[in-house]
């Protein structure tokens, strides 16, 4: 593991940890309905009345740190044959890794949220819009299932993308076809 892995190896464990010091909090209420509405990142061991952990926000941060990091590992990776030492794929590849690393950051940062009057039992809730996460969101809560789906929509199409760009393999010739090829070019160049 060189120098750079081990760097990355320290900026994912400190992100991790900062997650999970940091987890986001639903205030639970009786005068709504004990229905829970985001309201905000706290200490993991403090004491907070009223408030339970958001698991399927926290979990999402935590895809998130993974991906990031296991973006980063690929990124800071070298080949080791080859005439000229390559960071991970091509450049057009690389774009896309980062776009990707800068978009989940992106969609946590700008979640959807529905206002906590409009919450429903339906498989796809109505959200009122993307809203800034460390802004006043007391009347607000969390889509999960909408925060899901451009999670997992965002890797997928970051994938195809990555794939779409791949450099073509050159393919292998056997000693026989490289003397057959190099007669044919004699040839072609005593003509």
């Amino acid at each position: 593991m060189g120098r750079q892995h081990q760097l990355g190896l320290v900026f994912f464990i400190a992100n991790l940890m900062l997650v999970l010091m940091f987890p986001p909090h639903d205030y639970v209420s009786l005068q709504r309905g004990n229905i829970p509405t985001f309201d905000g990142f706290y200490f993991a061991m403090g004491s907070h009345p009223n408030r339970v952990v958001n698991a399927d926000f926290l979990a999402l941060e935590i895809i998130v740190v993974l991906v990031n990091s296991a973006i980063a590992w690929l990124l800071l990776r070298k080949t080791p044959n080859g005439p000229k030492p390559q960071i991970f794929g091509n450049r057009q590849q690389r774009r896309i890794l980062m776009l990707v690393a800068a978009n989940l950051f992106f969609v946590l940062l700008f979640p959807p949220f529905e206002n906590y009057l409009s919450i429903t039992r339906a498989a796809l809730p109505t959200f009122e819009g993307f809203y800034f996460i460390f802004g006043d969101n007391s009347q607000r809560q969390l889509v999960t299932p909408v925060l899901y789906i451009e999670v997992a929509l965002l890797l997928i199409n970051g994938g195809l993308f990555w794939l779409l760009f791949k450099d073509k393999q050159r393919e292998e010739i056997s000693p026989e076809q490289m003397r057959a090829l190099a007669k044919r070019v004699r040839a072609s160049q005593t003509q």
